[in-house]
């Protein structure tokens, strides 16, 4: 926790300032654990602190209460400087039953506090958590900080007045619960009794005072008892000036592509089918109709992706989006989008696989499957996202690309960095500049016979909307004569649109930037890593930079094509390591593609890499530092 020496007193209660603190709340899928963690990060960034979230849902809609596989968790690290990861182990962990807490108290660091609502570890808790006696032990409470405190009785007893019925009662225990880890760790009341009267205060006044009642018992717990005896504070970070906003990974998607519609003067069409953890994407670009945005809820994953490019074809900027089975169903459609060469986002969330697999969980599984998961010579653009905010950004790139090269899309997300959250700063509109959408003029008569299939420097062919004089064309997804776009079987042809086809995708490589590094451009060891790890890289990194081992950073963005120097970069290292959270996909196309041998991380646990684990994996293959003069191995 970082906990400086220092403390003060006020009011015989001891407030020691700290660096920052990872919180995991922990319960079951009914008891509002999201909520509490929502509010703890909203508040925790109005207070100035950098945040980042990491959400762990059941993978069953209705998983049995009480079991561990009903368990739902939220953790949030807030801290008083430049953060990217939700945290390693935990310093504080709330659990409200025991199955929330046998799944979840490997993560507490020794010392760390843990906060039990000792209601809920009744007889029948235990045996629905697979248990036959208290998991509370001496063992435990000589290894934590173990903090017994009745919230279900205090939570009935704070609303009584109110005449609620016992399961409307506790149903507020999760404000309770807030409301003493506000105190304890001096996150303001305000934020929270704000969002009550706003969500509940006009239609449901008896479910808002309940809720204000419980999270100021919970705060007056903390209090008015001698129960913690210490109170933790995180000053705020220094970060650039600017106006932040709490922001997670869907919905920076989102907002990216309404700001990529803006910017190309197009209205966004978005069509998909519900699938975790994509749907949000759906859900918040519902909101903005008044933005020109159509969205658009199909039968199926076939007909969304169908959809999509028929708004393609009519001139919108079309999207659609899944997770790894739902882009499966669309890979058809996806290779006729491609062979139509129309401008198209096709957006994965990537999750735990095969299948169905663990739906809520993270995992990096799809690359191969974006790349290759089509038949025929069929190569798109692959871009990956690295954050929460970063979203937004990628969002926008992805439809640059896709309007400059008349070409469908693949962003790759993933659940991390759907569900979890980080403060953003607000782009100035003003300074975004347009992208440039241009659609050949009408064709007057006597002009010569308009060229679909006509390339310009960038290899890519006219948009021309339907309606449009003179530009009336032939589409479909069989094989195109160039030039005229008619149909041809002519198997010369077929190689010469096959190679243009590949030769256009792979000069989007002269359109992006060069791979950038954090640190030396050679040396020891080189990680390259995409995606949503992102965060435990960049830190680890640069924590074994500080050690002084010679390791820097290339965090890829465009997974295809590549940057242009990868690979001369690769080759600038002694050793190359990839950390994935799959079983070695970048690495089996970074071996194909530039011949370097690498050296793979893989964890394929649901769960994303620790700062720690990172760490160790670095100091088994790097160079000790000089000693003495001496290179140590």
């Amino acid at each position: 926790m970082s906990v400086q020496p220092e403390g003060q007193l006020i009011a015989d209660k001891e407030i020691s300032e700290v660096d920052g603190i990872t919180v995991r709340l922990a319960g079951d899928s009914g008891d509002g654990m999201q909520l509490l963690g929502t509010q703890l990060t909203n508040t925790s960034a109005l207070l100035g602190n950098d945040v980042a979230t990491f959400p762990d849902f059941p993978a069953e809609i209705r998983a049995p209460r009480g079991t561990r596989a009903g368990v739902s968790g939220f953790q949030v690290q807030f801290a008083n400087s430049e953060i990217f990861t939700p945290g390693d182990t935990l310093d504080a962990l709330v659990v409200m039953n025991p199955a929330a807490m046998v799944t979840n108290i490997a993560d507490l660091r020794r010392g760390g506090l843990l906060i039990v609502n000792e209601d809920g570890f009744d007889a029948k808790s235990l045996k629905l958590a697979a248990l036959t006696e208290d998991p509370v032990t001496e063992e435990i409470e000589d290894r934590y900080r173990v903090f017994k405190v009745p919230m279900t009785k205090l939570t009935r007893d704070a609303v009584k007045e109110l005449g609620l019925g016992m399961k409307e009662a506790d149903r507020c225990k999760n404000f309770f619960a807030m409301g003493l880890v506000y105190w304890l760790f001096g996150r303001s009341l305000e934020p929270t009794l704000r969002f009550i009267e706003n969500k509940f205060g006009k239609k449901l006044p008896d479910v808002a005072a309940a809720n204000e009642k419980s999270l100021r018992a919970g705060w007056a717990f903390g209090e008015t008892t001698e129960t913690f005896g210490i109170t933790y504070r995180v000053a705020p970070a220094k970060l650039k000036p600017g106006t932040y906003k709490n922001m997670m990974g869907n919905q920076a998607l989102a907002w990216g592509l309404l700001a990529a519609g803006k910017r190309s003067g197009k209205d966004v069409f978005y069509s998909g089918y519900p699938i975790t953890p994509a749907s949000d994407i759906l859900h918040e670009l519902s909101r903005y109709k008044h933005f020109g945005v159509r969205t658009f809820q199909a039968e199926d994953e076939i007909s969304a992706c169908c959809a999509a490019i028929g708004a393609a074809f009519g001139g919108a900027m079309a999207v659609t989006a899944s997770s790894g089975p739902g882009i499966a169903l669309k890979a058809e459609a996806m290779g006729l989008g491609f062979i139509l060469e129309l401008p198209l986002i096709v957006i994965n969330v990537q999750r735990g696989g095969p299948s169905t697999g663990l739906p809520t969980k993270t995992e990096q599984s799809d690359l191969l499957q974006a790349m290759f998961n089509r038949n025929g010579e069929s190569p798109l653009p692959v871009i990956a996202a690295q954050s929460p905010g970063d979203c937004f950004d990628a969002a926008q790139e992805a439809w640059r690309i896709a309007v400059k090269f008349m070409t469908p899309v693949i962003l790759l997300s993933d659940g991390y960095i759907a569900n979890g959250s980080e403060p953003w700063k607000v782009p100035d509109a003003n300074q975004m500049e347009p992208i440039v959408v241009t659609h050949p003029p009408d064709a007057a008569e006597g002009d010569a016979p308009f060229m679909p299939y006509a390339r310009n420097e960038n290899l890519a062919r006219p948009w021309a909307i339907p309606g449009t004089a003179g530009l009336m064309h032939r589409v479909g997804g069989l094989e195109k004569a160039d030039g005229s776009g008619a149909v041809s079987y002519d198997p010369d042809n077929h190689q010469l649109m096959t190679d243009k086809r590949a030769a256009k995708i792979e000069g989007i490589a002269n359109d992006i930037p060069l791979q950038e590094v954090f640190g030396e451009e050679s040396g020891d060891v080189l990680v390259i890593s995409w995606g949503g790890t992102y965060g435990s890289c960049h830190t680890a990194i640069d924590r074994c930079q500080r050690e002084g081992l010679s390791v820097s950073h290339a965090h890829i963005r465009y997974m295809n094509p590549m940057p242009r120097n990868l690979g001369d970069l690769m080759r600038s290292f002694r050793k190359v390591l990839v950390p994935e959270l799959n079983s070695g996909q970048l690495r089996m196309l970074l071996r194909a593609k530039y011949l370097v041998d690498c050296i793979g991380f893989n964890k394929v646990k649901g769960k994303p890499f620790s700062v720690t684990e990172l760490m160790d994996q670095i100091h088994s293959i790097a160079e000790k530092p000089n000693l003495n003069g001496k290179q140590v191995d």
